[in-house]
């Protein structure tokens, strides 16, 4: 993405499965928004729209994939895979291949995904981590008589790591600087390594997808892909729209794009603002969305901002609306590893050795700012941590997978849960959210 966008392409990246991360350094190679493209959390039929709407305008799309080519939501065929989203999209797919301890094997490895599926096209292979010049030429070797072209080599390289933790890749938004560099290194790593001329006409080979791009105000007023009423919604102008606050800043990252854009279709005045940092919430504040992030890294920071805390305590005790997702769910606690929180909700949450981690099938069953009992969709948890609640507040979802549970809060305003959701699924929970603030 970044050796194509320096050498002045208009790159739109994306990302297939529902990880927050690695958007954020698809964002930071091209200087747009990076998307997700997830089959299971949006369902297949939104996968071309949203790819659409997020490549409008652009010279070049790049999809990462995600674990391996065919690997999908858990007992479900190939279902929000990387190889599904590349036939939805009929997309050639340039395969990574990790090339380390091994030379001849590669051609075989190449066979066996070329072959599993037919309706998948692998268009070109990167041979990743080549230890040698010689090495890279055994492998190029052993792939000659493969019919899949090596569109690129690229040597080990400490420079270009980025350290993890224990939810994945440390986020941009936490080493900005070293980020940069690293991504720098990686461009001029990739124009050197691969045939980027090769890579392009390979991304130009894929055929129309003939499909509507999604668009935020139409999924509002309609629910998603039905025609455009005659009249669109009524979009109050900017003085009359409800100020949403969004969570944004080191602490809090995981967010999809769709969400501010959807809100700001049903006529939000959406605001970012820095838990962190920011000891007041926007001016005229009348809802507030909290995703996630890591607010376990930075607990003492968020409890030190005590204006912020008491602030949002404020809002939310009043009624006001507020959605919070995982972060915001701990933030909105008593206390996070014993360090104050928010305090609206009576809970108590701490870090975990067990890492939750998995697609869910859940049901809203208690009203909220978000949904009406019996609303269904699919959602995502990814988290090292646990709350212990108390009394006082209804449950938000009840799962259905792996096991039948209910989970998350809803009290006066607030819907707090640990699950994330795609809300281009059900867009119907921007609009009521909206209607609430405004209200």
């Amino acid at each position: 993405m970044a050796a194509f966008a320096g050498a002045g392409l208009a790159v739109s990246p994306h990302k297939v499965g529902p990880d927050y991360i690695d958007p954020g350094y698809h964002s930071l190679a091209t200087g747009r928004a990076g998307r997700n493209l997830d089959a299971y959390l949006c369902g297949p039929e939104l996968i071309a729209p949203l790819f659409a709407h997020g490549a409008a305008g652009c010279d070049l799309a790049v999809v990462e994939g995600v674990m391996g080519m065919y690997d999908g939501a858990s007992g479900q065929g190939e279902l929000a895979s990387t190889a599904q989203v590349a036939k939805l999209l009929r997309a050639p797919v340039l395969l990574v291949v990790d090339a380390s301890s091994q030379s001849r094997s590669v051609a075989a490895l190449v066979h066996g995904f070329a072959s599993w599926d037919p309706e998948v096209r692998i268009g070109g292979v990167i041979l990743n981590k080549v230890g040698s010049a010689r090495h890279e030429e055994l492998l190029r070797e052993a792939l000659d008589a493969s019919g899949v072209p090596v569109l690129g080599a690229l040597r080990r390289e400490r420079q270009v790591r980025t350290p993890s933790r224990h939810l994945g890749l440390v986020p941009v938004a936490e080493r900005r600087g070293e980020a940069v560099e690293a991504v720098a290194a990686l461009a001029e790593q990739v124009r050197v390594g691969c045939d980027l001329e090769a890579v392009l006409a390979l991304a130009r080979s894929a055929p129309e997808l003939g499909v509507g791009a999604w668009d935020p105000v139409r999924a509002v007023a309609c629910g998603g892909l039905l025609p455009h009423p005659a009249t669109g919604p009524q979009t109050p102008d900017r003085l009359s729209k409800p100020v949403v606050a969004v969570a944004s800043g080191a602490a809090f990252t995981f967010s999809y794009a769709e969400h501010s854009e959807l809100l700001a279709a049903a006529g939000a005045d959406v605001v970012p603002f820095d838990p962190l940092r920011d000891e007041e919430l926007p001016e005229g504040t009348r809802g507030l969305v909290i995703g996630g992030g890591f607010p376990e890294v930075y607990a003492p920071e968020l409890s030190g901002n005590e204006p912020l805390r008491k602030a949002v305590a404020e809002l939310a005790l009043s009624g006001a609306p507020v959605a919070a997702e995982c972060a915001g769910l701990l933030y909105l606690s008593r206390s996070l590893d014993g360090q104050p929180m928010c305090g609206v909700l009576d809970a108590e949450a701490r870090m975990s050795e067990r890492l939750t981690l998995g697609y869910r099938e859940a049901v809203a069953v208690s009203m909220s700012s978000l949904a009406t009992v019996g609303t269904r969709l699919r959602g995502h948890e990814f988290h090292r941590t646990v709350i212990e609640p108390g009394a006082g507040a209804a449950p938000a979802w009840g799962m259905h997978l792996p096991e039948r549970r209910v989970e998350g809060f809803v009290q006066q305003g607030v819907h707090a849960s640990y699950l994330h959701t795609h809300w281009a699924a059900e867009p119907g929970m921007a609009m009521r959210f909206v209607e609430r603030c405004a209200g």
